[in-house]
């Protein structure tokens, strides 16, 4: 059976590794290696057996996807690096007070029950059907939703957009390729924050191995998995479809100039080395309108004095009585921490780019009419209710609203690897993989 989850392309990966992780667990036929300590960070430790089950989970879905298998050695030590990667955030997470408590995570997996079309019961059978252990799945559910709600707070919500780059967007987008949209499969060499020439150079060198194989015809997604320091590197790197505008810069630029099936050259930004591979290319009108949402909230703030479970508790009781035939404005004038309160919660007609992402994704999920269930964003927890939507015509400010927000997609993938970069950077790794 396979199980699909509706969490990003990481977590989307998560079931496929854990069902690998469970067989390879299994006793071997043979006398195996003690485990032994094959990294440090900070005050944990990663052992030979975790990155034995996670490379063979890997391996196992690169087969699965028919990838050619990049040598055991160097996918070893990519392996390594993204569990350290994980251990870093998951630890700075936790040191800065960051949690998910028990309800979350279960309103989580009732939602990855309910997109498989079964109970919670018959989504945990299915679990230990394929041989997967239920409570190892939940810790990397509540671990995968740290990371995505750490990424939330110090990078999504803290990314801020000029008038003077939105006036420089408008006046430049006439050239941007009318809609047009493109699909990138990447490389990135992720280079420390304080990086020596010699480091410097070696990393350039691998780089320029990994690209003369590339320009050679090699398989693209073997050399992701071989090479990229990137989250997405055994999906072999592959980007979702975007338009131009909505691309890194330095990747728009790069493949602007590129063909389908063509490779750019060795491209350096603050994070590392970059090769991008432009897979296809589809055209499009620009749109000529956008689509608006009318919606109402709720908004319980976390703060000293009230905590991220007592909000989610006093929103949950809220929600149950609205479900149950009270009216929401009313509620909301009784419990709403900011000024829509006095309006029963309305915010009005909202445009792409107008709330932060954790409520604009919410949002967007919900049909008219839909009451949402509690989430969480930078300002606090919110009950959310979407009460009609409409297309209008693109005026000169919502032309600035569109702008906006794909200048914030545009930044957001750089602000992420430059972040994860100074993470890693101050955080004390000792990699022992090499000692014998």
């Amino acid at each position: 059976m396979t199980i699909m989850t509706p969490f990003a392309s990481r977590l989307s990966l998560l079931l496929g590794f854990l069902a690998l992780f469970a067989t390879s667990a299994a006793p071997a036929a043979e006398p195996i290696e003690a485990d032994r300590i094959v990294a440090v960070v900070d005050a944990e430790v990663i052992t030979r057996y975790e990155l034995g089950s996670r490379l063979e989970a890997a391996l196992g879905m690169l087969r699965r996807q028919g990838t050619p298998l990049p040598p055991q050695d160097q996918m070893e030590r990519q392996m390594l690096e993204r569990l350290i990667m994980e251990r870093v955030q998951l630890q700075y997470a936790r040191d800065t007070g960051l949690q998910v408590d028990d309800v979350q995570l279960e309103q989580a997996i009732g939602r990855i029950a309910a997109n498989n079309q079964m109970t919670l019961s018959q989504f945990r059978e299915a679990l230990v059907a394929d041989g997967i252990e239920f409570a190892k799945f939940r810790d990397e559910i509540r671990n995968e939703m740290l990371m995505i709600r750490l990424r939330e707070r110090e990078v999504d919500s803290k990314l801020l957009i000029s008038d003077g780059e939105i006036d420089n967007y408008l006046a430049n987008q006439a050239t941007d390729g009318s809609g047009e949209e493109y699909q990138l499969a990447h490389i990135l060499l992720r280079a420390p924050e304080s990086a020596s020439p010699e480091q410097l150079q070696k990393l350039r060198e691998r780089g320029e191995q990994a690209l003369l194989r590339a320009q050679s015809g090699e398989n693209f997604a073997e050399l992701s998995a071989t090479f990229s320091d990137a989250p997405d590197a055994l999906q072999g790197g592959a980007l979702d479809w975007r338009p131009l505008d909505r691309l890194p810069t330095l990747y728009a630029e790069a493949v602007a100039h590129l063909q389908p099936g063509q490779v750019s050259g060795l491209l350096r930004s603050s994070a590392g080395f970059h090769i991008v591979k432009l897979l296809d290319r589809r055209g499009g009108d620009a749109p000529a309108s956008v689509r608006q949402t009318r919606v109402r909230h709720i908004l319980v703030r976390v703060n000293e004095v009230q905590s991220e479970a007592d909000a989610r508790h006093k929103l949950e009781i809220v929600r149950e009585r609205i479900m149950n035939g009270v009216d929401f404005a009313e509620q909301a004038r009784l419990y709403s921490q900011d000024g829509s309160a006095a309006k029963g919660g309305d915010l009005g007609w909202l445009n792409p780019g107008d709330t932060v992402p954790e409520f604009e994704r919410a949002m967007e999920a919900l049909q008219a009419g839909e009451l949402s269930p509690v989430i969480q964003s930078p300002f606090g927890m919110h009950l959310i209710q979407v009460q009609e939507r409409r297309d209008r015509d693109v005026s000169a400010e919502r032309q600035r609203a569109v702008a906006r927000q794909a200048l914030r997609e545009r930044k957001l993938d750089e602000a992420y690897q430059d972040w994860l970069r100074q993470l890693r950077d101050r955080a004390y790794v000792e990699n022992r993989l090499d000692e014998r």
